[in-house]
């Protein structure tokens, strides 16, 4: 197919059939029990591109548990505030260990090796709450003004079981502390990192929010959030580190910037295009969504979108 003269809705039209048989496949996240609950029979997918439309199928507009996806624009908006001094207190190289190991911290003497992985993502929360004073609510002001939806939400309930089952993350932040690797108190960026991954937004609104990143910085309203290379950065880390341990192989089959959640929704970035958004609860062993991957794999194997 033409890259130049596909129609989207057809493309997910197409997508939708294609990839049923593996709606339902994988296993919702279950040490989060609020999330364990979910219908792993739910599939939505939708494309935004840079001119304002957004097509969608299935349960494209249904909201659904964000949880690492937010790390994107928590890393935007920490770079935004703050520039590229970010990067001496977080790496950029994938980890090969689970999203909340301990491992590695102790030979790198507390630096995690990238902003996607939990370690990661709490250093960055730290730096936004140092430079923001409330790094939760200028998240969700950002993603409501960028998504153009004001009903995105957190969800208090998946907050609350984030907090009963984060002790693993507790001990992160704890260890990192003792590095000199956390400025704000360990409580605090908990709670803010909590509420950061229990936000709810749908397909159609994750599509609209990461535009900034098709759009090379520039925000919905024609301002600019990062340079030319703070998006290219932003999206080359999504592209190495941004589906776990698994990145590799999701560059390899989809061949796109994305970042993964384990409410089993991913976003993804066609530079100068567009942006992807797909949800199907169901994950595989690395914590991606069966259904979410494959989808994608197509999207690019019929437009030939990629970045390669």
């Amino acid at each position: 197919m033409d890259a130049a003269t596909f129609d989207y809705g057809a493309v997910l039209r197409r997508i939708e059939a294609d990839i049923a048989p593996l709606v339902g496949s994988g296993t919702p996240a279950e040490y989060i029990p609020a999330l364990a609950t979910v219908d792993p029979g739910k599939f939505g997918m939708a494309v935004a591109d840079l001119d304002g439309n957004v097509f969608g199928v299935g349960d494209w507009q249904v909201p659904f548990s964000t949880q690492s996806i937010t790390k994107v624009f928590a890393l935007a908006l920490a770079l935004a505030e703050g520039g590229d001094s970010l990067w001496e207190r977080v790496g950029r190289e994938p980890s090969g260990n689970p999203f909340n190991s301990l491992v590695q911290l102790e030979y790198e003497n507390g630096i995690p090796r990238n902003p996607f992985i939990n370690a990661g993502a709490l250093v960055v929360t730290d730096r936004l709450q140092t430079l923001t004073g409330d790094a939760s609510s200028e998240l969700l002001r950002f993603l409501r003004e960028e998504s153009g939806n004001p009903d995105v939400g957190f969800d208090a309930e998946v907050a609350a079981s984030e907090h009963e089952h984060g002790d693993r993350n507790a001990a992160v932040a704890h260890f990192m502390a003792s590095y000199g690797n956390i400025d704000n108190p360990v409580p605090t960026l908990l709670d803010h990192y909590f509420w950061q991954c229990s936000i709810e937004m749908s397909c159609a609104d994750l599509a609209r929010a990461g535009r900034f990143l098709a759009r090379h910085g520039l925000r919905t309203d024609g301002s600019r959030l990062l340079t030319r290379s703070e998006a290219k950065q932003v999206n080359a880390v999504m592209l190495t580190c941004g589906t776990y341990d698994a990145a590799g192989e999701f560059a390899y089959r989809v061949g796109l910037p994305g970042k993964s959640g384990v409410g089993g929704g991913i976003v993804a970035v066609v530079p100068g295009r567009c942006v992807l958004s797909v949800w199907s609860p169901g994950l595989d062993p690395q914590g991606n969504s069966v259904a979410g991957v494959a989808a994608l794999d197509r999207f690019t194997t019929l437009t030939g979108l990629s970045v390669f």
